[in-house]
């Protein structure tokens, strides 16, 4: 016997998902915002070689990737965010852009690297 649509259930009708969801309505953006800027610098420095491993981690272009998307979250959202958290935000930004620019055996021009097109050149 075949199933409609309306007789299958989702992964995603589960108590811990519907739970999720009613916990994330109550998150305030602001903090969504920073916790998903934190995953991508976490990410970005551990690519750029500032983690414990760098010899086996570096990947400058995942970390390029992963810079421009920072770059964008960043830029679009200091509005909203506020100065204390966009300030701490671009900080953070421009400690991994400045770490890929050392990291890259062939550095991009001034102004041409990962999420510079976005923040300005950081030298």
């Amino acid at each position: 016997m075949s199933q409609t649509p309306s007789d299958q259930t989702s992964p995603y009708d589960t108590d811990e998902a519907v739970g999720a969801e009613r916990d994330i309505a109550e998150v305030p953006a602001v903090e969504i915002i920073n916790t998903v800027a934190v995953h991508l610098l976490s990410a970005a420095a551990v690519k750029v070689g500032l983690a414990d491993s760098p010899e086996t981690q570096l990947d400058l272009d995942e970390a390029r990737k992963l810079i421009t998307a920072l770059a964008g979250l960043v830029v679009a959202s200091a509005p909203e965010v506020g100065d204390v958290h966009a300030r701490a935000l671009r900080d953070g930004l421009r400690t991994v852009q400045l770490a890929f620019r050392e990291a890259s055996p062939i550095p991009d021009a001034i102004g041409q690297g990962p999420g510079e097109k976005l923040t300005g050149p950081v030298n």
